[in-house]
């Protein structure tokens, strides 16, 4: 027995500096992220994700890790946990818009969350059974890329929080939607006025 607690701690210690090496590695800025291939999608194509020496290049490694690896950012040091302005989220590879200021909240978690996304069809969700847990994988539809996962825990009436990565969007206040190509989204802040 006392093998096994052994073989248990070594085990768990070495999850723990993984993960906290993992952690460790170098950021950049997330208020400095640029703004990477986000441009309104406007093909018709099932998939925009780009071939991955050109998304190398054009996203961040914190970018490229999440969106292309799986990886999770960590908590309350990105770029829009606390980002209270209006505006919609979009998919940083594809520029596909994914979820709405209108439906964030704050979770207590330190990553962006959503009540829902703007449109269902632009997301994906998967299950994931990594980490020795069941949980279920968002990613973007049209980029296929990582954005984070969604819990069964959120505000009524729906009960959903989707737990989004900053480094999968890239956010567009109302006031530069129509500039960058979204302007048909301008009506869903209309009606909130």
């Amino acid at each position: 027995m006392l093998i096994f607690c052994a073989f248990v701690f070594v085990g768990l210690l070495g999850l723990l500096l993984f993960l906290n090496r993992a952690g460790a590695q170098k950021r950049d800025d997330p208020a400095t992220q640029p703004p990477a291939m986000t441009t309104p999608s406007t093909n018709s194509d099932k998939s925009a994700k780009p071939v991955d020496a050109e998304l190398r290049k054009k996203l961040t490694p914190e970018q490229y890790h999440v969106t292309q690896m799986c990886g999770t950012e960590p908590p309350f040091q990105n770029a829009y946990w606390n980002e209270h302005r209006d505006g919609i989220y979009v998919d940083i590879v594809s520029g596909e818009p994914l979820f709405s200021s209108l439906d964030k909240f704050d979770s207590g978690t330190g990553w962006p969350s959503f009540t829902k996304p703007i449109d269902k069809a632009r997301v994906a969700e998967k299950s994931d059974r990594t980490l020795g847990m069941e949980r279920t994988e968002v990613r973007s539809s049209k980029s296929d890329s990582h954005l984070g996962h969604v819990f069964p825990d959120g505000p009524a009436p729906i009960g959903q929080r989707y737990c989004i990565n900053s480094a999968a969007l890239r956010f567009v206040p109302v006031g530069k939607l129509r500039e960058e190509g979204y302007g048909d989204y301008l009506a869903l802040f209309e009606k909130k006025k």
